[in-house]
């Protein structure tokens, strides 16, 4: 009887266990950020920013993905996660891995940062470290500036428990009325338009409440202070907006973002020195299990510390450097896309001389006609919103697709939407049920000899340029009439109503770029399985959508190689035998925020490139207007191949992902840094 045929690795179903914890990703990307304020290579003043950073991302954890999965134990969805557990046993397993790095957050700031601030004189002290003068000087800024914005609340039959706003920083004082006996709680809001830590003198700093706490007598006058203790609770912060039954989007959205700050909390912080007594009103009235309360080392809230940060103590910091000006300021703007394409690297290119100079150029030039662009987040003051405005009030036809749901930018962005309709620009809100990420921006222009000619910018970011300094983004300026052909029919989709989805130099999400994606992996697979050179590199901040992973799996099996770039939350399990040897995983952090995505297929002398806005999330490619850009100039293609060349080499300063879910610090070369010392001598087009 001859043996049953094996048969070949990729016809084999792919183990149940291949995927990764996304939650427990996500904190593991929070622990890497806080590797970087552990260590002493970096300069004092970036290493406390990255404490600050690691805070605000926790908030953010709890406020989306923890309010995620406790809502869907309220509506009884998900009754296992992906991981085999419950959802209230998976909550418990995160809680105890997010309070283990809050403690460690915690360490760092008192045991090595302010130790370390404190030998270059900046100092973070208590109330109790203040000598007399600097006392006298902070009695009088409470008299003046504190106490008239304080509204103590206290607890008794006339007065209920006070609501608790998210993320903001609270005192529970215990207060006793000596002609009675009775004791009461009572809690005072620490204000949060005031600044996080309070310059008691040259260099020293206080936290705020300190200053609050140690005038609690002129609040409750004739009372007896028992007891105080600072909390700070989060709530849940995602929206949920219904557009189909919703007839004005924007109003349904501003009712959303009020309704927002009464969410259920999700979390409770205390310092650890508050008593039971203190903590059992709160626990109650707040309704909170025993995993949602987080006793920490105060002072709480440690994402103020970007004011310390901010420091001019250049020293101490990053050395500053100039961006490289992609396009000469001698040169017409127009006459260089009609010549070729501009591939631009954020922030190592200038954003201000190139895609601003664009938009701005654009709006002056009298024989534009019309100019089309996507905002999903953009900065306070916006030279490009200014730009779109002044091109409206001069007649040009200016249509803008505002994303208003973009998280926690919503109230900047129905402020835009209404600045912009007034000045007198078409508004538009996107596609009902999809939310607008792509990065686009349509020039539409009258050349001399009367033919109409469009310029456009695709990018892997927004048009915001304050983040355009802190952001890695890429973008490319073109003249291409297949990129114009292609951007002028996304907007029609955009603004009008049309199922277009058949692009020429695009991939365009919802409608072919999972579709396209998979296609490029699968022909991958069939090169190498023909024995012709074959490779997949990508670069994404998440990595998440488990169709894209299991066809990156088989093209593992097949022998294809993959590597991953991911800054964040990554689910596949690299260097699993006879399931993904073939794939290597590695993520870059450090001075700025690694934020383009890059899709390259093939190898040897022809890869196919494209650039982009999405990531390899299910909502990217499947809830969200994306586009990717085909990249064809060999100048622009050989620069992406090095980048990721450097990314991937062992001699560049990398985490590794095992295949158990843990990351690994690989010390090498700061792929930033060499980044910047390059760009002085050259831009991506020389």
């Amino acid at each position: 009887m001859s043996a049953e045929p094996v048969p070949p690795a990729n016809d084999l179903p792919l183990p149940q266990e291949r995927f990764l914890n996304r939650e427990e990703s996500w904190l593991q990307f929070n622990e890497r950020v806080l590797e970087l304020a552990e260590d002493s290579a970096l300069p004092l003043l970036e290493r406390v920013r990255f404490l600050a950073i690691f805070a605000s991302n926790l908030d953010e954890f709890f406020r989306v993905r923890v309010a995620g999965l406790k809502r869907r134990m309220a509506t009884g969805l998900l009754l296992r996660t992906k991981s085999g557990l419950k959802p209230r046993e998976e909550l418990i397993r995160l809680a105890g891995v997010a309070d283990a790095l809050a403690r460690r957050h915690a360490a760092v700031f008192h045991d090595k940062i302010c130790p370390q601030l404190a030998s270059e004189g900046i100092e973070i002290v208590r109330w109790e470290d203040l000598d007399r003068e600097e006392r006298t000087e902070l009695r009088k800024l409470f008299r003046e500036r504190i106490r008239p914005v304080l509204t103590p609340l206290a607890v008794d039959p006339a007065h209920p428990f006070p609501y608790i706003s998210g993320l903001s920083l609270n005192l529970a004082v215990l207060v006793r009325n000596p002609a009675t006996d009775h004791t009461v709680f009572a809690r005072v809001k620490v204000p949060s338009q005031l600044p996080r830590f309070i310059l008691a003198s040259k260099d020293r700093f206080v936290p705020l409440e300190d200053v609050i706490a140690a005038h609690l007598g002129q609040l409750f006058k004739g009372m007896e202070i028992l007891q105080h203790h600072v909390f700070r609770v989060t709530r849940n912060e995602d929206l949920d907006v219904d557009e189909d039954v919703t007839e004005n989007l924007m109003q349904a959205l501003e009712k959303e973002l009020l309704k927002r700050r009464f969410g259920p909390p999700v979390r409770l912080e205390v310092e650890e020195t508050m008593t039971p007594e203190v903590l059992a009103p709160l626990v109650e009235e707040l309704e909170l299990a025993p995993h949602e309360i987080y006793r920490l080392p105060g002072p709480l809230d440690l994402s103020g510390l970007h004011a310390i940060a901010d420091l001019e103590r250049g020293e101490l910091s990053y050395r500053p450097f100039v961006p490289a000006e992609a396009i000469s300021a001698e040169d017409d703007i127009f006459t260089t896309l009609r010549e070729r394409d501009v591939l631009l690297h954020h922030p190592y290119d200038s954003f201000a001389t190139s895609v601003q100079r664009f938009i701005e150029i654009a709006a002056a030039d009298p024989r534009v006609l019309a100019i089309k662009q996507t905002l999903y987040r953009t900065s306070g003051q916006s030279p490009i919103v200014d730009a779109l405005i002044d091109a409206a009030e001069a007649g040009k036809q200016v249509v803008v697709v505002v994303e208003i749901k973009a998280r926690f930018d919503e109230h900047a962005n129905i402020s835009w939407a209404r600045k912009l309709e007034r000045a007198g620009c078409h508004v538009v809100y996107g596609v009902v049920g999809l939310k607008t990420h792509c990065k686009l921006a349509l020039v539409v222009r009258q050349e001399p000899s009367g033919e109409l000619r469009r310029y456009c910018h695709i990018g892997t970011g927004n048009y915001n340029p304050k983040t355009a300094r802190q952001y890695e983004d890429f973008g490319l300026l073109t003249a291409d009439p297949l990129v114009g052909e292609d951007v002028t029919d996304l907007f029609i989709h955009l603004t009008g109503y049309s199922n277009h989805s058949a692009y020429r130099r695009l991939l365009v999400a919802p409608h072919s770029m999972r579709s396209g994606l998979v296609a490029r992996i699968e022909r991958e697979i069939a090169h190498q399985q023909a024995g012709r050179p074959a490779r997949i590199r990508i670069k994404t901040n998440s990595l998440v959508d488990e169709p894209i992973i299991d066809a990156l799996y088989r093209a593992s099996r097949a022998g294809v190689p993959v590597d991953l770039w991911v800054r964040g939350i990554c689910l596949l399990r690299p260097g699993v035998p006879g399931l993904s040897d073939n794939i290597r995983v590695r993520s870059v952090l450090g001075r700025f925020l690694e934020h383009s995505r890059v899709y390259e297929f093939g190898l040897g002398r022809r890869p196919e490139i494209w650039i982009g806005s999405a990531d390899l999330m299910r909502r990217n490619l499947d809830r969200r207007v994306e586009a990717l850009v085909k990249v064809t100039s060999q100048q622009h293609k050989a620069y992406l191949v090095e980048l990721m060349d450097l990314a991937m080499a062992e001699t560049t300063s990398t985490w590794w992902l095992g295949p158990d879910g843990s990351w690994a610090r690989h010390p090498g070369e700061d792929l930033q840094t060499h980044l910047i010392s390059t760009r002085r001598w050259r831009t991506v087009d020389d």
